[in-house]
């Protein structure tokens, strides 16, 4: 009976947080619309630019008819731009000769979540790992160490980094090369030298990224270990007499990982945008790259592609956090 009941409650919380996340989406395509329309300018006269001095006014009118941008902006527009972005139709892009954004988007994506997802990846190791060792052995000299390096790294810009690894490592010692994803010669090489080639140009934009979160994650992992070692429940486990070890893992670990679940999914959330500053100072293409190019040549489809799939990706960050809580803690479910 109270199984039941327990798994009753359960289906109605994963219910409840996926309409949620349901209508947060619907929610954010909305506000995607309406972010891009109030901007100045028109964006018929955008996409003619290169042609502005000869193009007429019939011609510009025309083509803000077969963008349906002669149509009033609510409902018409707003009604058919949701039913088009639901089908996975997000328009053509103005700078990249009118092609179709979600192709722009497809081919950048990879790239980017092989830089980020790859410094997700060493961050949550190292941080994680690094932070709870700390916070159980607070006041240590260990715990200094990592506390005041972690706290420099999370203060630094990673563009900044990005620039003093490059200047270090690629200019100075010529170790790794310092911009793009490939050498050109790489093109025509074997399977394991152009794998060998492709992880070379990965290395400096990944310690990049990977050493601020690293700072990130121990900062926050070592702030969640030191309240936990304080809880009564773990000077009870102490009294019965279990070991360092048994405390830390039966006890003081689940319960520290929380807090750091909660800022590894919403930072899982931002793979997809990539670290825009990094993309660019090691001219990486991804989404990032993308979003600086659209950016520059005012290619608001394309803008407009990239902000819905961040905030696609948040909330499905935030719609695992929920899930992932109602796991680790009993009292949520």
């Amino acid at each position: 009976m109270a199984g039941s009941l327990q798994g009753g409650r359960t289906s109605r919380r994963i219910g409840h947080v996926t309409f949620r996340a349901i209508l947060t989406l619907f929610m954010v395509a909305i506000l995607n619309f309406l972010l891009f329309r109030v901007i100045p300018g028109d964006p018929a006269d955008m996409l003619l630019a290169g042609a502005r001095n000869s193009v007429s006014a019939e011609q510009i009118e025309s083509q803000r008819k077969s963008w349906g941008l002669d149509r009033p902006l609510i409902p018409d527009q707003l009604l058919n731009y949701l039913s088009t972005t639901f089908q996975g139709d997000l328009g053509y892009s103005f700078k990249f000769s009118g092609r179709r954004v979600a192709d722009l988007i497809l081919e950048r994506l990879p790239a980017t979540i092989a830089l980020v997802g790859v410094a997700q990846v060493i961050a949550i190791l190292c941080g994680v790992m690094l932070g709870i060792y700390a916070g159980w052995r607070r006041g240590g000299a260990i715990d200094h160490v990592v506390s005041g390096t972690s706290l420099a790294l999370y203060s630094t810009p990673p563009f900044w980094l990005g620039m003093v690894l490059v200047l270090v490592f690629s200019t100075a010692l010529g170790w790794l090369p310092g911009y793009g994803s490939y050498s050109p010669s790489a093109a025509t090489a074997d399977l394991p030298d152009w794998l060998g080639d492709r992880a070379r140009h990965l290395v400096l934009p990944v310690l990049a990224i990977a050493l601020g979160l690293i700072g990130q994650y121990v900062v926050v992992a070592r702030a969640a270990m030191s309240d936990v070692v304080t809880e009564d429940y773990m000077v009870t486990a102490r009294a019965k007499g279990l070991t360092s070890g048994q405390m830390l893992m039966r006890h003081a670990f689940r319960n520290a990982l929380l807090p750091v679940v909660t800022l590894v999914t919403l930072n899982l959330g931002y793979i997809v945008s990539g670290a825009i500053t990094v993309e660019s100072v090691f001219a990486w293409p991804g989404i990032g790259s993308l979003t600086v190019e659209a950016v520059n040549g005012r290619d608001y489809p394309v803008l407009q592609g990239v902000f819905l799939l961040l905030g696609l990706s948040i909330v499905v960050a935030n719609l695992v956090t929920d899930l992932a809580y109602g796991i680790l803690d009993p009292r949520v479910r």
